[in-house]
């Protein structure tokens, strides 16, 4: 089986603050993305990324291939398994690059999940109380039963994910919903708490208390 990762780096971030986009920001002095890529050392890797940032992308990620992102994220998946396409690859994990603390064994059950499905995406369910809201008010509750926080790397049948975006059309929030629109089932893998998403900058603060507690 050749496996290989895609891991998305082109998006600017606004929402997490400082001078550069989210991924390019230090954790513990290094960059968010650092981080990220040595979770999937070993494996082959893309790396999505905006043309500003190549410069950066070079110095920094050597072993990888880097592919220039799109206008979305779908298109900027859709660029790498392009890239990836006739070269054998059969097994495809893609990964958020602000995710830094994907763990082996995270990675792991999603790859196992792989031998019996053509797609599997790890996730939490939800615990906490749900609210709707409206000028700072609480306007409404709703049913947490059967609702998921989901996570990356999510994995895919790499020929089965390739036409699915190939058929897709629009933006989607994660390569799960373009799998479904293409009606590929997606199995739930168990997910990881540490495997957050920095997305404002106090996740920055969460990040860094993760890495001294670890």
């Amino acid at each position: 089986m050749s496996i290989a990762a895609i891991i998305t780096a082109a998006g600017r971030g606004t929402r997490a603050g400082g001078d550069l986009p989210k991924q390019w920001q230090l954790i513990a002095g290094v960059p968010v993305l650092a981080h990220t890529l040595a979770a999937f050392a070993g494996f082959r890797t893309v790396l999505t990324l905006h043309p500003d940032d190549r410069p950066r992308a070079e110095a920094l990620a050597s072993g990888a291939q880097l592919v220039e992102g799109g206008a979305s994220r779908a298109a900027s998946v859709r660029n790498a398994l392009e890239a990836l396409a006739g070269q054998g690859i059969t097994k495809v994990l893609i990964h958020d690059g602000a995710r830094p603390f994907a763990s082996h064994a995270l990675i792991a059950r999603v790859l196992a999940a792989l031998n019996d499905v053509q797609a599997a995406a790890p996730a939490l369910a939800v615990t906490d109380a749900l609210w709707t809201g409206a000028d700072g008010m609480v306007t409404g509750t709703r049913d947490r039963s059967g609702l998921y926080r989901a996570q990356t790397p999510q994995g895919f049948d790499f020929e089965a994910i390739l036409s699915a975006h190939r058929s897709f059309d629009g933006e989607a929030a994660d390569d799960v919903e373009v799998a479904r629109a293409a009606g590929i089932a997606v199995k739930i893998v168990e997910g990881c708490e540490q495997n957050l998403k920095l997305t404002f900058p106090g996740d920055f603060a969460r990040a860094e208390a993760f890495l001294k507690g670890r």
